[in-house]
């Protein structure tokens, strides 16, 4: 089996193959992305943060390459993109944290078919996992509280990676956490917006970029 690596830039690009399946498409998330990353509630510099940060959730080497580079025409510096990425990790175990209620749930079978899978109710019955693990419970929290500590950004900048990064995860709880948290800022309901809309356009085009991969996958001999 080859060790060629899976993920390598090419010359010319595979990208312009895949166009030509659906340029529409193409384009049109071209100009979504575009209208995305510019200056409107929120400033380019936290939106390329974010994008930072909700690339490293979806692992998308081209995503991260492109979206640092550009941060760092913005004089974004290093420890200000760690600090978000930091914060994405947090959230993405967040997400996976606040799923052992769902588990747990499953596990004692207190549930009926119809339920709903995402009560928020489950928001205060997280405190029934601490006696299982009390000290790993107590450590993630503080955890997560020490990722979110302003530093190089702001306690604000900070929920509002945090906020998008939820969406990119997809949990129902940290989605309704982080973005009370992200309101008793003081931003409002448009940011919050602006900042899941460079999210999704992250989600989007994590999957796009990919395509060169499809194509590497579907004809090898290229």
């Amino acid at each position: 089996m080859s060790n060629e690596s899976l993920y390598v830039r090419r010359s010319p690009s595979f990208s312009a193959a895949f166009a030509a399946a659906n340029p529409e498409a193409l384009q049109a998330f071209g100009a979504f992305n575009n209208a995305v990353f510019a200056d409107r509630e929120l400033s380019v510099r936290i939106k390329e943060l974010i994008a930072v940060a909700a690339a490293h959730i979806t692992g998308c080497p081209y995503c991260i390459e492109a979206h640092v580079r550009k941060a760092k025409t913005l004089g974004i510096s290093q420890e200000e993109l760690f600090e978000a990425s930091t914060v994405a990790a947090a959230v993405n175990a967040h997400s996976a944290f606040y799923a052992s209620v769902n588990a747990l749930n499953a596990y004692e079978q207190e549930f009926v078919p119809g339920d709903d899978l995402y009560p928020r109710s489950a928001l205060e019955q997280i405190g029934r996992l601490e006696p299982a693990a009390p000290e790993a419970y107590a450590a993630f929290f503080d955890y997560v509280e020490t990722t979110l500590r302003p530093n190089r950004l702001t306690a604000q900048e900070k929920l509002l990676v945090a906020t998008a990064s939820a969406h990119v995860t997809g949990s129902a709880y940290s989605i309704e956490i982080f973005t009370r948290r992200l309101r008793d800022t003081g931003a409002t309901l448009a940011q919050a917006a602006e900042a899941v809309l460079a999210a999704t356009a992250l989600a989007a085009g994590g999957v796009l970029a990919h395509r060169v991969h499809t194509i590497a996958a579907y004809e090898p001999q290229l």
